[in-house]
């Protein structure tokens, strides 16, 4: 993990400590990386509850609740999806929070209208979830470490807002 990671890992600890509240993570094409950058920092025991890694449909739809029909019409790599795996994840692992990826990080798997290098992220709660695309292709390790880093910035922001909300609510 590089440095930059790591400094975004602490961070996500800090406020999740702060809050008292807890993340789970399920992932697709990332296969555990978002979790265990987020096991980097020593106690996220705490916080951290667990992770299901959800490699095929099978198991979106099993163990997350994602919508059969849905993948069938969109397939795996689409924003919906992202935004049920993060639901689904705070709701089998009974956390607060839940940060998901699904995409396809290559080297092979593409097509034109869903080209190797599109990861879908998904960060949030129950109530209220946001999503990011990744779309470049760099290569499949490079494509899951831009994943991952991603994953962790916009959950790390999207703690931030809700503090931000919070307050001027």
């Amino acid at each position: 993990m590089d440095f930059e990671a790591k400094i975004i890992s602490r961070e996500i600890s800090e406020l999740l400590w702060e809050k008292e509240k807890t993340v789970a993570t399920a992932e697709s094409c990332t296969g555990g990386r978002i979790a265990e950058a987020i096991i980097a920092v020593p106690g996220a025991s705490k916080y951290f509850k667990g992770g299901i890694i959800c490699y095929v449909n099978e198991v979106k739809e099993r163990l997350l609740g994602v919508d059969h029909d849905l993948l069938e019409q969109k397939t795996a790599v689409c924003e919906e999806v992202a935004i049920e795996m993060v639901k689904g994840a705070c709701n089998a692992l009974a956390t607060d929070y839940a940060i998901a990826a699904t995409g396809l990080a290559g080297p092979g798997g593409g097509s034109k209208e869903i080209p190797v290098g599109t990861i879908w992220l998904a960060c949030g709660s129950s109530n209220r979830v946001v999503t990011c695309k990744v779309e470049e292709d760099h290569g499949r390790d490079i494509n899951l470490a831009i994943a991952t880093r991603n994953a962790m910035q916009m959950f790390c922001n999207y703690l931030k807002d809700e503090d931000v909300e919070e307050i001027t609510v």
